[in-house]
């Protein structure tokens, strides 16, 4: 397909998810975009029936197939790369899109050209706000104050909930930090000035460190709750692997903290810091060998 002024590149990273995969694109394709699209689906070398599921179901899709787990950002960028849409559409494979969705957000980056990155109200199974789909920066003190629990204890205030930015109104149009890469619209002119996701984060924090490159770049990234989408997540890589996810989920805030943040703290604090975080990644790993973690089978039934 041709670049046009309008087209759509929808890209997908799927590893173990063909079940939920099928959901996503029958969502996509029941209720198309009003704008031309494309969708690009990368497979990291899924056992399940991911590439026949697309090849025989939705023969639409282009399906590039790797060997092994290049992990999500590696594969992400090779569908970026193959993408000739003006908007650009970094999507899980495990979620659901619901009408319109797209052209909303599509619309938005049209009426509002300071705008590089949007992101739209992501869902829980249960129609609640997966809250990470808005996030302030992630500095050590709202880090902190998401972890000990203390933004739950004070939603409004703007300097301890600032992760998750629980003071501002959920279907309030806002600017942000970042949106969530379980769906986000990227503008082409963005990829062209700052490049492609780096892929020194394996998985996790590859939109946060994007979204920060583009407002470095002057970009503006903003929420827009009109668009919806529903997010199952801790599936497929997350699930199959799970040790590796929390591995990954660390090494991936210690990559972004090093590179964006720690300059601006001295060193005995960010020694501190990387200690801390150390402890974490210890804490996460014994919660899941007791199967109380983020992955064990009763959280994952939780989120359902």
């Amino acid at each position: 397909m041709e670049r046009t002024a309008e087209l759509l590149s929808v890209c997908i990273v799927s590893y173990q998810t063909r079940q939920f995969l099928h959901r996503c694109l029958a969502t996509i394709y029941e209720h198309p975009p009003a704008r031309p699209f494309e969708v690009i689906v990368v497979d990291n070398g899924s056992t399940d029936g991911t590439p026949e599921l697309v090849r025989n179901a939705f023969p639409r899709a282009r399906l590039i197939c790797n060997n092994h787990n290049l992990g999500y950002t590696a594969a992400m960028n090779q569908a970026l790369r193959e993408a000739q849409g003006e908007y650009l559409v970094q999507l899980n494979p495990d979620t659901e899109v619901y009408e319109g969705a797209f052209d909303l957000l599509a619309d938005f980056l049209e009426v509002h050209p300071d705008v590089g990155i949007c992101g739209p109200k992501v869902l829980n199974p249960d129609g609640t706000l997966q809250r990470s789909c808005r996030r302030g920066e992630s500095t050590p003190l709202a880090v902190i104050a998401h972890f000990s629990g203390l933004d739950r204890l004070f939603p409004n205030n703007p300097r301890l909930a600032q992760y998750w930015m629980s003071y501002r109104g959920e279907d309030e149009i806002h600017e942000v930090a970042g949106v969530s890469g379980s769906c986000m619209m990227i503008r082409r002119a963005v990829v062209d000035q700052i490049g492609y996701l780096d892929e020194r984060f394996f998985a996790y924090q590859e939109d946060a460190d994007y979204c920060f490159r583009a407002r470095q770049a002057g970009w503006k990234v903003m929420y827009v709750p009109t668009a919806k989408v529903l997010h199952y997540g801790g599936v497929g890589g997350s699930h199959v692997q799970p040790y590796r996810s929390i591995l990954e989920w660390h090494r991936s805030y210690w990559n972004y903290y090093r590179k964006n943040l720690a300059r601006h703290y001295p060193p005995w604090f960010n020694g501190l810091y990387y200690l801390m975080m150390a402890v974490k990644l210890a804490s996460s790993l014994l919660l899941q060998a007791l199967h109380l973690g983020r992955f064990s089978r009763r959280n994952l039934r939780r989120s359902r």
